[in-house]
């Protein structure tokens, strides 16, 4: 397969802007500059001081603001930060970095909202648990997303990826991916969590015992 084959289409990307932002013209031309290279397919740029009901459509209250294929960005980007946004679109990482910032600003309801949109982004959730380095408040974050998509099937997508973290070689990803299956839940996850229970760390079958016996099944750790 050729290499182009094997990258996915460059994304669109939009830029909303107004006269006298003084970062605007910066963003813009580092998007143009992207166009001309071919990282990005096509670019809209929209002044909101002229076409103001275009920011009220997307929600925009301040300027610059730039969509790049499913990521949005707010303020003033550098020309190496939308070049990796442009780069990382259609890439689980790209979304798993995108997915960290939101997690890690706060904002998890956006997160919550692009997966229901497009269910498969959650498996980016799963490779941010895969990271050893991805802060606890990242963790709770992703956590509180799939409490909130309990019972809709949306994060079954992520089951595969976790089922397969229950075996990681750090303890404390075994024991977060147990938490998440449990969060998930449905019979597709009872397989996993029944093989945790004969697991090396004790808090790891803690886990597996108690999300067993929250969906009916009785299971003691070992010792």
């Amino acid at each position: 397969m050729s290499d182009t084959e094997q990258r996915p289409a460059p994304p669109d990307a939009l830029l909303l802007l107004a006269t006298g932002c003084p970062h605007c013209g910066a963003v813009l031309e580092g998007l143009g500059k992207l166009l001309k290279e071919g990282a990005i397919g096509r670019l809209e740029a929209v002044n909101v001081a002229l076409l103001p009901e275009r920011a009220r459509e997307l929600g925009v209250r301040s300027v610059p603001w730039t969509r790049i294929g499913p990521y949005e960005l707010e303020g003033e980007q550098s020309p190496g930060e939308l070049r990796r946004w442009a780069e990382g679109a259609g890439t689980v990482e790209g979304m798993a970095q995108y997915f960290y910032q939101l997690l890690i600003s706060g904002r998890r309801g956006r997160v919550e909202e692009m997966a229901r949109r497009e269910p498969r982004r959650l498996e980016a959730l799963a490779h941010l648990l895969e990271d050893p380095e991805t802060s606890m408040a990242v963790r709770l974050g992703i956590g509180a997303v799939l409490e909130e998509l309990q019972g809709s099937g949306i994060s079954e997508v992520m089951i595969p990826r976790l089922g397969a973290l229950t075996r990681h070689q750090d303890a404390r990803i075994r024991a977060d991916a147990c938490h998440f299956l449990s969060l998930i839940g449905g019979s597709q996850v009872l397989p996993y969590l029944r093989a945790c229970l004969a697991d090396a760390d004790r808090e790891v079958r803690e886990i597996a015992a108690e999300a067993l016996e929250q969906a009916g099944e009785g299971g003691a750790p070992g010792a």
